[in-house]
This record gives C-alpha cells, structure tokens and sequence, in this order.
C-alpha cells in the first residue's frame, strides 16, 4: 500500500482513474439494470459544493450550427469522437488542452514520482513544468550525473521519451536565479534539441496557489539545513522531538514595472525559449496577467487557492487566495493570449468549465503525482484517457468540435441572477 495521501482531495477516485483509465468514467457495467444513477451519485468522492467551479453547471443549448457545420463537413451525423483535442499551449503544440504542473523539490516529487510523471506526460504529448528549487536542493546534474532527481535528470526524462506533441517550462525561483539556472539549462548541450524543436520554456515564477505572497517551502533534514542555510531561511519550527526543519524561499519582490521588465530581459537574455509568467491568485491577478501578455510573455499561469502539492501553512490553506473561480473572472485573455490554470484539477468537467470561462489549459498537480503513485509506469496516461473521454464528450454535448470553442455561454451558476425568459415569438412556437 502505498504512502502517499492527499487529504481533501478525491484521491480513491484518481486511484481508481489511474487503475482503471476511461472505464472509470461510467458506473461499473455490473450494476447496470439493478441500480440507479445521478445527482451526487459519484461512487467516490463528492465535489465541494462549496467550491464556486463545482457549482457551476455546462449547459447545452438546443440549437448547435457547429453540430450542422460538422455534419456538413462529415457528411454523416457528428460522434464525440470528433472532437479535435490538439491545441497550443505557450508556443506548444498539444495533444489536449492539459499540462503537468510544477511539483518543484518536495519530497514527494523527488521520490522518483516526478520522473515517472515526466515521462508520462511526454508520451501523452502534454507539455509539463520543472518546477523550482531542483537545481539548488537537489543538484543540476551538470557534471555528466543524468540522475532523475537532478533538474536536468527530470528533463532528460520528458525529452527521451517526447515523440510528438509536447514541451518543458522551466521554471526559476528568486534561489533559482541566484544559481543561474536559466543560463545553465539554456546553454547545456543535452537540452539543445528541445531548444531546436522550439520545446523549450522558462517560466518566471511571481506567486502560487497554495500560499500567495511566500516563497517555496519544504521540509528538510538536519544535514541538508545545514547545506541549504546559505541560500534559504531554515528554521526549526516544527515541534521539539524532531530533527527536521521547515527550509524557506523567498517569494521575490514584483511591481508592475519591475514584472514587465523582468519578462522583456527574458526574451532578450534568451531568445530561443518561449516565455511563461506563473500568478498566484492574488485580488490583482488580472492586471498581472495584462501586465505580462503586453511585456511579450507566451503564456500566463494562474493558479486558484484550491492548486498546491507541496508544504503549505494550514492557515493558506484555508484561506488566504483567490479561488479559481474568482482568479478566472478577473483575469480577461484577449485573442491569442494564452491563459493557463490551476486548482483541483482531475476531470473532464471541471477542466471544461475553466476551458469555457477563458483558459487555454488546465494543469495537473496533485492528481498526476496521485496517478503515478498508483502506477508508476501508465498511472497518469490512464487518468488523462478519463479525463479526455470526458472532455470529449462534454464539448460534443455543447454542439461545438474543438475544446478552444467553448464559451462563458457554455456555463450556469445558481447564484446568477438572469433575466426572466422571453416569450417565444409566435412564428416559432410549435402546435
């Protein structure tokens, strides 16, 4: 059994997603005939209804002319089959609109599980982000150890097993920065096809769901506090009786002047990468995004108060941030900007209402390492196969052939304060 938990998270469902893969979309075929279905009849966990995005409704309209469209072209009655998943995501092409977010140096991420989501992803031809802190706390792997652990380890992984569609971010902590890791990655000879195939990102890291305004926090032994004290605050904060202690980053310091300039060096410093912005769900996160959509970045990142898989305070947890609900009502991408998201992230309907309400893609953060764990080798390709049936299905369901179709029109929230209906002009109306 394993040992990996992700409490408040629907984690026997994504078990059973990454067991199971798109069989798990439907009840079990043995209940068939002898048990009924619906409302919250989810035969695992149950969203939080609470949660602004789980309590909004897809709503299908009764006219599609997409629908008629697609059946023009096809000359036959359009299937969910037809669905065109493949989109851009920050200057790469995709086989669905889903990324593999940043898991950074925690610990769970460097047991191995972050190498086997690397890879995954790569076969699934999804883009994924190297998150934070490897290089500092880990090592580069510069010196000819490819190690999985490494930063270049976890590339090495994506890249080797990248057959088509696909791409890595790289992303830099404050700490990052200080070791250059940029430069390093940039101008290491084992990461030049990827620069080649235009596959490469940096993504300059201001904020994150899990605790806006701080810094990346793990929990760290003795022997490596006494290594990382140098470049991080190390406290020992985490109760008497224990030898570990909580090992800090700096969350950087932003103005709107200093995050423009900041992005523009980025693309003069390296020209060949494309550039991804990451927000924390901040009560400005819109104009941080405009912020960095006109300094010249490829993709903006938003993630909701409900992201995170590292080390968090409680307090953050529970309620510092915007939700992502909210974080996707602020924030306006205009044609061709490129709006990324996260926050509990792990099905296809709830990755189709970010889609509608403005985002390019969704990320995976807990339920990627989740699905891993549970099978290292096919955990997380089995649980985007549920995902993408899933999203199949919806976006046929709303008349429409490509995820990047689907609008706010696509979405009902109960407390919504429409007008009342009008009544149907008589030329219409059906005996």
């Amino acid at each position: 059994m394993s040992a990996l938990h992700a409490s408040g998270f629907p984690e026997d469902e994504i078990r059973a997603r990454a067991r199971q893969g798109a069989a798990r979309v439907f009840p079990p075929a043995s209940a068939y005939g002898s048990e009924l279905f619906g409302a919250d009849g989810h035969g695992g966990d149950v969203p939080d209804r609470t949660d602004v995005l789980d309590r909004t409704r897809l709503v299908p309209p009764v006219f599609m002319p997409r629908r008629l469209e697609k059946l023009i072209e096809l000359a036959r009655e359009p299937l969910y089959r037809d669905v065109d998943t493949a989109t851009d995501i920050g200057g790469f092409p995709a086989e669905l609109p889903l990324y593999v977010s940043a898991f950074g140096s925690t610990q769970v991420a460097s047991r191995d599980l972050g190498v086997a989501a690397a890879r995954q992803a790569a076969r699934l031809g999804i883009p994924i982000v190297v998150g934070e802190n490897i290089g500092p706390v880990k090592g580069t792997g510069r010196l000819g150890e490819r190690e999985g652990r490494t930063l270049l380890g976890r590339i090495a992984a994506y890249q080797n097993a990248l057959e088509g569609a696909g791409g890595v971010a790289v992303q830099q902590s404050t700490e990052d920065a200080d070791a250059e890791i940029w430069n390093l990655v940039y101008s290491d000879p084992s990461v030049q096809p990827l620069l080649d195939a235009g596959r490469l990102a940096f993504e300059l890291k201001v904020g994150q769901g899990a605790k806006p305004g701080l810094g990346g926090m793990t929990v760290v032994d003795a022997a490596d506090a006494e290594r990382l004290e140098g470049q991080y605050a190390v406290e020992p904060v985490l109760g008497e009786g224990t030898s570990r202690v909580l090992r800090s980053g700096s969350p950087g310091t932003f103005t709107e002047e200093i995050l423009a300039h900041q992005i523009r060096l980025m693309r003069n410093n390296f020209p060949r990468a494309r550039i991804w912005v990451k927000l924390p769900p901040a009560r400005d996160v819109g104009a941080a995004a405009a912020t960095a959509w006109a300094a010249g970045a490829d993709s903006v990142t938003v993630d909701g108060a409900e992201g995170g898989s590292g080390w968090a305070p409680l307090a953050f947890l529970d309620g510092v941030g915007l939700p992502l609900a909210e974080c996707l009502r602020r924030v306006r991408p205009g044609p061709g900007e490129c709006l990324l998201v996260s926050g509990r992230m792990w099905e296809g309907a709830r990755a189709a209402k970010a889609l509608a309400a403005g985002a390019r893609a969704v990320g995976l953060g807990r339920a990627a390492l989740l699905a891993v764990d549970e099978d290292p080798e096919a955990g997380l390709e089995r649980l985007v196969a549920a995902l993408a049936l899933e999203l199949r299905l919806i976006v046929s369901a709303l008349g429409k052939y490509r995820p990047r179709d689907l609008d706010p029109d696509d979405l009902w929230h109960p407390d919504t304060a429409y007008p009342a209906p009008q009544p149907v002009p008589a030329a219409v109306r059906v005996p």
